[in-house]
């Protein structure tokens, strides 16, 4: 599976997009950016000359997805990146597994936990049981799934990895 290429070595001037889209926050959960969760795929320099950013949704059917791209936009122009294009990028699909380290905890210290490929690594974002039941496949977005601690007995969303 195709990875973000967070932190690329790139020209300087990709490198300070970069930084630009560091400060981009999601909508739905402010305490990470875009680039934490893995939802901008590359930076780079197009055939043409012209730098592009591509930007994976979370879910195909995301309801964050143009507001996101607008905040990039936004960002971008505001610090003089104004002919930066943006790209959707749809294959592979977006996969928890690009959430960063960084990302990781600041998702489970707002609640929120993050499956990875191996079995049983959700893990409750607030006591770290891994004795957990799932209450229904979609939590408070399709991206998500819902989940109860045994432990605990909080619930919890889970983002999924697809």
């Amino acid at each position: 599976m195709s990875e973000p290429v967070q932190g690329a070595v790139g020209t300087s001037r990709e490198q300070r997009v970069w930084q630009t889209l560091e400060s981009v926050m999601d909508p739905e959960i402010p305490v990470l950016s875009v680039v934490e969760l893995g939802v901008v795929r590359q930076v780079r320099t197009g055939a043409d000359g012209r730098l592009r950013v591509g930007i994976t949704p979370t879910y195909s059917g995301c309801p964050a997805t143009e507001v996101i791209a607008r905040s990039i936009r936004t960002a971008l122009d505001q610090d003089g990146f104004t002919d930066v294009a943006l790209e959707t990028m749809l294959w592979p699909p977006w996969s928890s597994e690009w959430v960063s380290e960084t990302g990781r905890r600041k998702l489970e210290a707002f609640g929120i936990a993050v499956e990875r490929r191996a079995p049983g690594s959700i893990a409750c974002p607030r006591c770290a049981s891994v004795r957990i039941e799932r209450i229904s496949e979609f939590g408070s977005t399709p991206c998500k799934a819902h989940y109860r601690c045994l432990e605990c007995l909080e619930p919890f969303d889970t983002f999924k990895c697809l």
